[in-house]
């Protein structure tokens, strides 16, 4: 415990048990308790301040009352001195403000003297052994006198004695001054809560009522320190001494020592209360853990797919029909662990997916050599009975023949019978293929076979099957790859959301969003990974709605300068879209990531380029990493402008340069190689079509021309204009006759709600153009 003057062997649970329960105790027996403070020299003011804390502290543990518990004090040090007696404050607090208000005297340690004067007075204020009279002597133990006689005749008047230790205690004295057994009686002031623990649970028994149902007092091996300055050899060295000859000496070698502060170790026994656990139940479920919160309250720490309430019920659910089989590599490749490693995955994901009324129907089966379906479509109607299945399954071994298995599954694997013979099944099938050795036959022939019958194909495994899943699967973003082991768990919500998207194809359907890609074409990037670029870009925009209502993507190439391939509001089609990427150009010269940035927010995300108040913003920048110093300022402008900066980087840079720019962990992406880029498309989408779904504020980016000020009302938004007019300052007041645009109303200060946005920027646009 503390400062490794005490410490009880147990764990760390229990020595939470056991603090936990010093502050629950209360001692409501008639007892008289005097506290005897050292306030000499040698404890100073510092131990002196947590003597006095210790003593309030344990005061909270007695019912302090004139019918119940009694408290006074005595601070010794050259002479006792009587700091309150036990029938001065009547309740808990007054006494513990007159501990707060005792001033350190300082002085000799006369320890002996203080007990001579307990034996002459008694206890001041007391109820002449009436009642129980107990002693609590805190001190260090380093007495300038004798203490073994008075401390003997003060327990011959039964007088129940503690001593407890403080700042480095010489336990030795302190033992001759505790009542018996010493191991009962020693406490340690340094931990306050374990030594309120220590004295309750020795007067429990005799004198105080236990006041938790439960409770018990347990004996466990401790040990206590002290701290001692001993005298050691530290070596030799070379002296002169005298001879017996005249006018003669001789040399020799004389032993020095120095003085040394070592830890002196007494074993023992300490005796504490523990208290019923509230995790002692283990009320957490699904491998969560529980965390306990003094006596009677607790939290659960949930495993990932877990925490849909206190206890870590299933947090996820798949809110999707479809019909699910599993198809488990169980060859010699995969070995023992990793089918284990599969079985554990199958069964924490289906624990967490499937509910009691889930509309999906699961089977599993496995592969090696051969191919068995143990747990068929649909055959378990709740998830107790589909677990033990599970654990039934057994390792086979063999070879890794998966595109078999690929091709038994598409045939064999969905042919459970429906439940009414008019009633046909016509829910999405999907097969989930956890594997970790490559397959020693084709695979191609027989994934194409299974997407044929529409089949959707998803690919778990380990980093090195990320080709072969790509190539079972037909598409990165239905390939699922861990890192390690464990990593292999984090991936269930990942595996949830692929299983759901079934039939809905990905990017953000109906949501408005004005989309701008800033792609790096300069040299450092090269010609064959810019055409990379420029096909992530092409084949992300094919996830979008293309048209004025729905989203709006801009493409600005940098080098050195930025450039505009088009604006927001160029293309109203994806094939005139995607027509313009395949003509952008490589520029090949120096890059400045920061350029580009600033030229978004400058000539791309304007009211007068084509960007929609009342949008969602995103820019996409694409980097290879060594142009990001600058960047840092023009995406913190952009943010604050409401839009959103995911940063891509591809190659080495500094993390704490990119974070600077992405604004967040979430919103960067860094790569080692631009192969890699395909497989984070889906991730990058998703996090895209999150802002796209976020609330919008209508005045950021500000849609007001000219310096106006954009007003938030509700659900709306109105410009202040200076010199300006027009429902967003576009148009500048003159003498006479106003000249304004003829697409806009005549109003300066009208409100402006979202419905009403889209069509003054076509308004807007239209009259540029003409």
């Amino acid at each position: 415990l503390a400062l490794g003057i005490q410490q009880i062997h147990v764990g760390q649970e229990m020595i939470g048990k056991i603090s936990a329960a010093g502050q629950l105790m209360q001692c409501s027996a008639s007892l008289d308790i005097l506290f005897l403070l050292d306030g000499s020299y040698s404890i100073g003011k510092g131990s002196f301040e947590r003597s006095k804390h210790f003593a309030s502290k344990l005061c909270d543990a007695l019912d302090i009352h004139p019918d119940r518990v009694r408290v006074g004090m005595i601070q010794f040090s050259s002479t006792p001195h009587l700091e309150f007696p036990l029938d001065s404050y009547l309740t808990k607090q007054e006494v513990k403000e007159k501990i707060k208000r005792t001033v350190f005297r300082g002085g000799s340690t006369e320890t002996g003297q203080a007990l001579k004067y307990i034996l002459h007075k008694g206890f001041p204020g007391g109820r002449n052994s009436s009642v129980p009279e107990v002693l609590i002597i805190i001190s260090d133990g380093k007495s300038q006198g004798s203490t073994a006689m008075p401390a003997m005749q003060v327990k011959e008047r039964h007088i129940t004695v503690f001593a407890v230790g403080i700042k480095f205690p010489r336990w030795e004295e302190l033992q001759v001054l505790a009542s018996e057994p010493p191991e009962r009686y020693l406490l340690f002031a340094g931990d306050a809560e374990d030594a309120a623990n220590g004295l309750y649970s020795t007067l429990s028994d005799p004198v105080c009522t236990a006041t938790a149902p439960g409770c018990k007092v347990e004996s466990h091996p401790c040990e206590r320190r002290t701290l001692e300055t001993v005298k050691e050899l530290a070596g030799s060295y070379v002296c002169w001494k005298g001879s017996k000859q005249p006018n003669a000496v001789q040399a020799s070698l004389c032993p020095f020592t120095r003085w040394k502060r070592v830890l002196i170790k007494h074993p023992s026994r300490c005796f504490r209360t523990v208290c019923p656990d509230p995790c002692d139940s283990q009320p957490c479920q699904n491998g969560g853990t529980c965390v306990p919160e003094g006596l009677d309250r607790y939290h659960c720490l949930c495993l990932l797919g877990y925490g849909g309430d206190i206890h870590c019920a299933a947090k996820l659910s798949l809110e999707c029909s479809v019909d699910l089989l599993f198809l488990m590599d169980s060859s010699a490749g995969v070995t023992l662990e990793g089918f284990l490693r599969f079985k554990a995955f199958l069964k924490r994901f289906l624990q967490a997916m499937v509910g009691q009324d889930s509309p999906m129907s699961v089977g599993v089966a496995q592969y090696g050599d051969s191919v068995k379906v143990p747990i068929e479509l649909g055959q378990h109607k709740d998830a107790l009975s589909l677990m033990e299945s599970i654990d039934a399954l057994d390792f086979s071994g063999g070879r890794t023949l998966t595109g078999r298995a690929l091709q038994y599954v598409a045939q064999h694997g969905f042919r459970s019978a429906p439940v009414f013979a008019d009633v046909q099944d016509d829910l999405p099938r999907v097969v989930v293929l956890l594997t970790d050795s490559k397959s020693q036959d084709s695979v191609a022939e027989a994934a194409k076979y299974a997407k044929d019958q529409n089949i959707f194909l998803i690919g778990i495994g380990s980093s090195f099957m990320r080709a072969e899943l790509t190539m079972v699967t037909g598409n990165p973003q239905q390939t699922i790859v861990y890192s390690d082991p464990q990593d292999l768990f984090n991936r269930m919500p990942e595996l949830q959301r692929k299983i759901c998207s079934v039939g809905n194809p990905e990017g953000c359907q109906a949501q408005s969003l004005d989309l701008a890609f800033a792609v790096d074409a300069s040299s450092g990037v090269g010609l064959e990974n810019f055409l990379r670029l420029r096909h992530f870009v092409r084949s992300s925009c094919l996830h979008f709605i293309i048209n004025r209502d729905v989203t709006q993507i801009a493409l600005v190439t940098y080098g050195s300068k930025a450039h505009t391939v088009f604006a927001l509001d160029t293309h109203t089609s994806s094939s005139a879209l995607l027509q313009a990427i395949d003509q952008v150009p490589f520029l090949g010269d120096s890059a400045s990531a920061g350029s580009a940035l600033q030229h978004v927010h400058s000539d791309i995300m304007t009211v007068q380029k084509g960007a929609r108040p009342g949008v969602n913003k995103v820019v996409v920048l694409l980097s290879n990493g060594g142009d990001m110093q600058d960047a840092a300022a023009p995406a913190q402008q952009l943010r604050h402008d409401g839009i959103l900066v995911f940063v891509v980087v591809i190659g080495d840079a500094e993390r704490d340069t990119l974070l600077r720019v992405a604004g967040s962990p979430n919103s960067l992406v860094h790569l080692s190689s631009y192969e890699d880029l395909q497989y984070y498309q889906g991730l990058i989408i998703e996090r895209i079509c999150e802002e796209a779904r976020s609330p919008v504020n209508l005045c950021k980016p500000n849609p007001c021309m000219n310096q106006g000020v954009c007003i938030l009302g509700p659900g709306s938004y109105r410009c202040q204009c200076h010199g300006w007019e027009g429902p967003h300052c576009e148009s500048r007041v003159l003498r006479g006759d106003s000249l304004r645009s003829p697409a806009l109303p005549p109003r300066s200060h009208g409100q402006w709600s979202p419905r009403g946005l889209q069509h003054f920027s076509r308004a807007l646009q239209h009259s540029k153009r003409h």
